[in-house]
């Protein structure tokens, strides 16, 4: 995939991720040790109401996806950032994630020739078709005949 093949209104949906008791615990240990992300029985008296993903998780289970979905020859050249990243429902084990992606708008770099710059509205939704996350990211990826 190339600047040229992303089409503002395109969307697509990818993914199939299992959400594991034993990653979660495993990823809040290293990065966001709080007690809802690390005890089952704790967590029960959370706002979540049981053990559940760091939101942070939930992103890099999507940056998985995302990455596990582009083909082997691809143009990806990195982000420049994301946009109103928003963790909208609780991730719990046995969660089946997936993504839906819609291209917001590109356009040609003004300063780098040959690169082009996307813009994707992506929901991560879990096995139900509820949004548990949202973003904007924008991306650079390499024109076709640069």
């Amino acid at each position: 995939m190339y600047f040229e093949d992303f089409q503002p209104g395109q969307t697509s949906q990818f993914g199939a991720y299992q959400v594991t008791e034993e990653e979660i615990i495993e990823f809040a240990s290293k990065y966001d040790p709080q007690f809802f992300h690390l005890d089952q029985e704790a967590a029960k008296e959370s706002l979540f109401g049981g053990l559940c993903a760091s939101g942070w998780h939930t992103a890099a289970m999507f940056m998985r996806m995302l990455i596990d979905s582009l083909p082997e020859d691809h143009g990806s050249l990195g982000s420049p950032g994301i946009n109103n990243l928003k963790w909208l429902k609780p991730v719990y084990p046995g969660y089946i994630l997936s993504v839906k992606s819609c291209v917001k708008s590109s356009r040609l770099s003004e300063s780098k020739p040959g690169v082009g710059l996307i813009c994707v509205n992506y929901e991560i939704v879990n096995q139900h078709d509820v949004a548990v996350m949202a973003l904007e990211s924008n991306a650079f990826f390499k024109c076709r005949n640069s």
